[in-house]
């Protein structure tokens, strides 16, 4: 089935979308304006792979840039993701992973706005050359960050705010 989605963003802003087989997950959204974190509905579709009719669990492709506000028009080369596999001081690996999505392309080529939710959870420990802007999107998944998405609860809020508490935002080359 192919189905035409326009979304239109709080700003005002549209993106339209032409995919098949989409499919939804929940993650959490740390807002910019220092909203409090809240889910959202993180929308995937099929990555396109020739190899994909030959793959048991065949990659997908988020579409974080529809909850970042200010983001260039340009799908996933506007945005960037870190994985979260431990705390630090863990012996072992989640089983099931997190996955931040960050914006990196502004529309207008100018910084995106410091993270308000995350600068509060940092505190003192914030320091603003790494600090996390924009929206920031964080999904979950199993084995592949592509492959098996699976849905975030606010359940997951207290690991993520000990890892942003420790963790400022990758460095931008």
């Amino acid at each position: 089935m192919v189905s035409n989605i326009v979304l239109v963003s709080e700003s005002g802003s549209y993106k339209s979308y032409l995919y098949m087989d989409i499919q939804y997950y929940d993650a959490l959204l740390f807002p910019s304006d220092g909203r409090a974190p809240s889910i959202v509905q993180l929308m995937t579709s099929p990555m396109p792979n020739h190899h994909a009719a030959y793959t048991i669990s065949p990659s997908r492709l988020p579409h974080p840039e529809v909850h970042m506000d200010y983001i260039a028009d340009l799908g996933s080369r506007a945005w960037k993701y870190q994985l979260v596999e431990a705390l630090d001081g863990m012996n072992r690996k989640f089983a099931n992973p997190y996955i931040i999505f960050y914006p990196t392309i502004s529309r207008d080529g100018m910084p995106f706005p410091i993270n308000k939710a995350i600068r509060e959870i940092q505190a003192r420990a914030f320091k603003e050359e790494y600090a996390w802007r924009g929206n920031i999107i964080i999904a979950k998944y199993r084995d592949n960050p592509f492959s098996s998405m699976i849905d975030a609860s606010m359940s997951d809020f207290p690991i993520l705010k000990n890892y942003f508490m420790t963790h400022g935002a990758p460095r931008q080359a």
